[in-house]
């Protein structure tokens, strides 16, 4: 028993090969995945040949994958009988999900396959672009890449999406390379390519889906954004940087050494934050993005970890930890979610052997004490470590502020500040203020009412010192007042 799986070529008799022709005419029966392919009705009928197609399973069955099942089990159960011939368009492997079904379930029942190659509508559609398929060219299915949020693609080159067979596979193809593409990127579409009707549609990527030429022959090709945009650039940058031709500072660092920026770079993306400005973020998370990269390529050449690692664990855990996302788990809403998140936590922390003598175990040393303090209270809120009304709060608060004033030596006054301000973050928390947060802007509210009473001062040419505290608050009121 053999499976003959025969590539048909793009739809131009001419382009069937002679290989092709020869396993048609010896054949019986064909099975055809569609008769609506260009040479069909030119193809053997000298030996009496019979042909099928499964043309009708696409206007009675809901979805392509219900389709696609359907023709594999209809071939296959023939191949358990004898010799099949099963012919497809193009190559029966370029985009033909039922020939790798086929393989994979004719290997479990025993049945031999042959593959007799065809022209794909890769080929044709590189003539008409005239590139070069070296040349970094990646081949996708547009029907995948319509059902993702973001393209699987490497923007530093080029890529072919075939079966964008119509508007609405085009329209959701575009929104899926808009999340990495600019809204007006120069594409192209490829219609019938092989065939005497071939045409290419040159249009900006938010126009693709308005095309009255897609068909189920359509193509789409991006080509590369350039700009060293991809993040396999970006790992070749720094591995260069590293290797023994690369930059003396950056061959000498280790992971302690690097430490100081990465808690520096790390504030000065909340710093562009704080003053929303954008382009400023996009920098300042480059540079956040610059030590993670070292870090990696320092674990990599040390045969610790590599960048792969870390992008498929933190993946493997982003998806374990939403399954209301990824599995069939229900939420009401974000409380429920973080609850979830905790318990799954745990459960990995136990199957990994780490073992937490207390809850606040997991609040990392190194954080600002305002931070850790937010952090030290929720996590004991958790389990019901926490006062029942926000009227309690702001009694406990008076009663850690009478406390304060009543301190006598130096350390009972240093005690009790600190309380006095663990006791302020609580304060935050009941009223959901993120402290370290609000703490910074109001850094930076002062700092900028502080500077526009400098410059008010310095108009005068009097030094602040020749001010009196009533007249430097006026000034402050001004900028106050000013909306700084």
């Amino acid at each position: 028993m053999t499976l003959t799986i025969v590539g048909l070529g793009p739809g131009s008799l001419d382009d069937l090969s002679r290989r092709a022709w020869r396993t048609l005419k010896a054949a019986k029966t064909v099975y055809l995945r569609t008769g609506q392919h260009g040479c069909v009705p030119c193809l053997p009928q000298n030996n009496g040949q019979t042909y099928h197609t499964f043309d009708g399973l696409y206007e009675t069955l809901d979805d392509f994958a219900a389709v696609y099942a359907a023709i594999v089990e209809r071939v296959l159960e023939a191949a358990r009988t004898g010799d099949v011939v099963y012919a497809v368009p193009g190559d029966p492997l370029v985009g033909e999900a039922t020939v790798t079904q086929l393989m994979a379930k004719a290997r479990e029942a025993g049945v031999a396959v042959e593959i007799v190659s065809g022209i794909s509508f890769v080929e044709p559609a590189l003539a008409l672009l005239g590139v070069d398929a070296l040349d970094g060219l990646q081949v996708l299915d547009g029907i995948g890449v319509a059902a993702m949020h973001h393209p699987p693609l490497n923007p530093d080159y080029p890529a072919l999406l075939g079966q964008v067979y119509s508007r609405a596979v085009a329209a959701d193809v575009k929104l899926t390379l808009m999340n990495q593409y600019p809204d007006d990127f120069p594409v192209k579409l490829i219609h019938e390519a092989g065939t005497e009707n071939a045409l290419v549609e040159a249009l900006p990527l938010y126009e693709i889906d308005r095309s009255a030429h897609i068909r189920h022959m359509t193509a789409l090709y991006v080509p590369a954004l350039g700009r060293m945009s991809s993040f396999e650039q970006f790992q070749e940058v720094i591995a260069h940087l590293r290797a023994p031709e690369g930059c003396p500072w950056d061959r000498k660092q280790t992971h302690q050494s690097l430490r100081q920026y990465l808690l520096e770079e790390t504030y000065e993306a909340l710093e562009a934050l704080d003053s929303e400005d954008m382009a400023a973020l996009a920098g300042e998370l480059g540079d956040l993005l610059l030590q993670i990269g070292l870090h990696a390529q320092i674990a990599t050449e040390a045969g610790e970890f590599t960048m792969a690692d870390v992008i498929s664990r933190i993946n493997r855990k982003l998806v374990h930890r939403h399954p209301h996302v990824w599995g069939d788990v229900n939420v009401s809403g974000a409380d429920e979610v973080v609850k979830n998140w905790q318990e799954l936590k745990r459960e990995e922390q136990a199957e990994a052997g780490q073992k937490r003598e207390s809850l606040l175990d997991g609040v990392p040393a190194g954080l600002p004490a305002l931070m850790a303090a937010y952090r030290y209270q929720g996590k004991a809120a958790g389990p019901g470590f926490d006062w029942e009304r926000l009227e309690d709060v702001m009694a406990h608060f008076q009663e850690e502020l009478a406390e304060v004033l009543a301190a006598q030596t130096d350390a009972e006054k240093h005690e009790e500040v600190g309380d006095l301000l663990f006791m302020m973050v609580n304060l935050a928390r009941w009223l959901e203020v993120e402290p370290e947060t609000a703490l910074r802007e109001a850094n930076a509210k002062f700092y900028r009412r502080f500077r526009y009473v400098e410059e008010a001062v310095k108009k005068t040419g009097r030094p602040m010192e020749a001010f009196s505290l009533a007249e430097l608050d006026g000034f402050w009121k001004e900028a106050k007042a000013g909306g700084l």
